[in-house]
């Protein structure tokens, strides 16, 4: 990053949980990792765990530290990590388009409390891939003119 400032966006921001009582002799059910946004192999974008559901009613606390590791590792980056009250903010690069990550977070607040939690990152092929015309063929475009890709986004090509 350089030395700009900038304000994350909220747009891809996820709200933890509150804690919620569970009757005694009950089991609660299954809790579901929240979602960010998916994002392009080549976004470098900031993504935000809101921890303020889960610090409710502890005024004054506020999160001090973010730790974050992803699963399956190696492929997605994670570089800076910021903390804007209750809110933490990680930048996120890389990743293979078609797969969803695992980023296990770690937040320690200033009032000793310790909150991990799982946030799921898909990871599509959403930057349509530079054609190269004539490099085993001609691209299949439709009438207007749109080139034709396959699954992996790559084009298809016909016999020239």
């Amino acid at each position: 990053m350089s030395g700009r400032i900038v304000t994350p966006s909220s747009a891809r921001r996820v709200v933890l949980d509150g804690f919620l009582p569970v009757p005694r002799g009950s089991t609660p059910g299954p809790v579901l990792p929240p979602v960010w946004p998916a994002k392009d192999p080549g976004d470098i974008l900031d993504y935000e765990v809101d921890a303020s559901a889960a610090v409710l009613d502890s005024d004054g606390d506020a999160i001090a530290t973010v730790t974050a590791t992803v699963l399956p590792a190696g492929e997605v980056v994670v570089g800076a990590t910021a903390t804007m009250g209750q809110v933490a903010v990680l930048w996120l690069s890389g990743g293979v388009a078609g797969t969803t990550y695992t980023v296990h977070v770690v937040l320690g607040t200033a009032g000793g409390r310790t909150l991990a939690r799982a946030v799921l990152l898909p990871v599509l092929a959403l930057a349509a891939p530079p054609v190269s015309p004539g490099v085993g063929g001609v691209s299949l475009t439709t009438l207007a003119g749109v080139v034709v890709t396959d699954g992996q986004g790559a084009p298809i090509l016909v016999a020239g």
